[in-house]
């Protein structure tokens, strides 16, 4: 029987960088740290030679796990993926501010993808797509209302 929901993992290429920029651009705070270098881990982990850092972070009740793999290092490009790519799409974060939230995310790292902005006049919302250093899809909406009213928090 599952009892809850833990983390989210994400693999990062510089774990310094990371954590500063879930830190200082989205507001997550360091809940601690776990460094791996273990037979078990290459089992559980299916890789071998397994040496990691893990970083957690919480914001609102939701941790994420930073993994950077010190060996055998990461692996795959630092882009977006589509958001029709079967598994993990994005994150999604409501913003007082979308334009203020736009400067904070370049500040720490991170890239604006532009070409996502948009705008309903009949809600009164806008929003874009960024992404962490690591290419991680990050939904940025600025909307009137409790976001908690929305179906799934919005």
């Amino acid at each position: 029987m599952v009892l809850r929901l833990s983390h989210l993992g994400i693999c990062v290429s510089d774990l310094g960088r990371s954590t500063a920029f879930y830190r200082d651009a989205l507001g997550f705070r360091e809940l601690g740290r776990l460094e791996v270098a273990s037979r078990a881990a290459e089992v559980l982990l299916e890789l071998e030679g397994v040496d990691l850092e893990a970083v957690y972070l919480e914001r609102d009740g939701f941790r994420i796990e930073l993994l950077h793999f010190r060996a055998p290092g990461s692996t795959g490009p630092a882009i977006p993926r589509p958001m029709n790519a079967l598994g993990f799409t994005h994150l999604s974060f409501r913003v007082a501010d979308l334009d203020a939230a736009v400067s904070a995310v370049r500040a720490a790292g991170g890239r604006v993808l532009e070409e996502t902005r948009t705008e309903s006049r009949e809600f009164g919302a806008r929003a874009l797509f960024a992404t962490d250093p690591d290419g991680v899809r990050l939904e940025l909406v600025e909307a009137p209302g409790d976001p908690a009213a929305l179906p799934g928090g919005g």
